[in-house]
């Protein structure tokens, strides 16, 4: 087959189809991928890479042989000693050098454009009016989960969220604490034990040792589900950041959290990348959606963490000053 049409047409045709492949076809596929109703551009650095490696194997292809440079070679030997007769040879003389100059100039010469439209990384567009009023149920933990708090203590079978009971429970196992709560150093939760070993429990202690046994946890499920993205200290620095596109947002900035009401959070941590609007695109968010895998209850400990990581409270919504 290469015989009978040649090497060099051969070499034009896989050029050509390459590019039109990395142009055209990946974006036109790419709309049957996303659903999106636009299609994904291949950058230009990438469409160099495509073609480089195009050249590459198609030079080794032509020089494995001295019969296959030959073959390559004898069209450009006969059309320059004008085979082909003198007008095409004139003409493709004349071509090369004027399509290299069109290229150079169209690389070079200033021209005005339009300012790009920036993708917004986390729209809100389609956020639920009715999320924005949502606030933090562990902000203000109610009386009675103080008191059932108080009494589990006192019997000394405080329960923790699934997802970290197992840990303190082999904890527990290893070192047989006087008290199951003794793992945590805070000074609310120490004072707490010494209240209770005394019979003299205050509800504001109690209420600080509870704060302190949800924060444990929600820095627990942020660490086992949060912390390979956003960071240890919610920088967006994980071990997992340099892998995405558009690295996880650094909560420690004043620009980030701070900024957003809670209930905007909730609905961005509960949503993921897959809730995110179509102004998103094409670089979503990598984020799961969480509430496919965690609870109501673990997604709001979570919050409470990452806002306790970086230092900032949430904004309060308007008309709730």
């Amino acid at each position: 087959m290469m015989r009978r049409i040649g090497t060099f047409p051969i070499v034009v045709i896989v050029l050509v189809a390459v590019y039109a492949a990395a142009k055209w076809g990946i974006p036109a596929f790419s709309r049957q991928v996303t659903g999106l109703p636009f299609p994904l551009p291949v950058p230009g650095t990438l469409m160099l890479f495509y073609m480089t490696l195009a050249v590459i194997a198609l030079f080794l292809m032509v020089t494995f042989s001295e019969e296959g440079l030959t073959d390559f070679l004898r069209p450009i030997r006969k059309l320059l000693s004008g085979g082909y007769g003198q007008i095409a040879r004139g003409l493709v003389l004349l071509a090369v050098p004027a399509i290299a100059a069109w290229q150079v100039y169209e690389l070079t010469v200033p021209r005005a454009q339009v300012p790009a439209s920036l993708r917004i990384q986390h729209p809100s567009s389609n956020f639920p009016v009715s999320s924005e009023g949502l606030h933090n149920p562990f902000d203000e933990p109610p009386e009675d989960e103080i008191n059932v708090f108080i009494e589990q203590a006192r019997a000394n079978e405080v329960i923790f969220d699934p997802q970290v009971q197992d840990d303190i429970d082999a904890w527990a196992d290893e070192w047989d604490p006087d008290h199951i709560l003794e793992f945590l150093a805070a000074a609310p939760v120490k004072e707490f034990l010494t209240q209770l070993e005394n019979d003299e429990v205050s509800h504001d202690i109690a209420e600080a040792a509870y704060r302190e046994k949800i924060l444990f946890e929600g820095r627990a499920l942020y660490a086992m589900n949060c912390r390979a993205c956003h960071g240890d200290s919610v920088a967006g620095d994980g071990p997992m950041a340099d892998g995405f596109k558009l690295r996880p947002i650094n909560f420690t900035d004043n620009g980030t959290i701070e900024t957003i009401v809670v209930g905007y959070t909730f609905w961005r941590v509960e949503n993921g990348g897959p809730g995110l609007p179509t102004e998103a695109t094409p670089w979503d968010s990598a984020m799961p959606e969480w509430k496919l895998s965690l609870t109501e209850e673990q997604r709001w400990k979570i919050i409470q963490a990452e806002y306790d990581l970086a230092e900032k409270t949430p904004r309060i919504p308007e008309g709730h000053e």
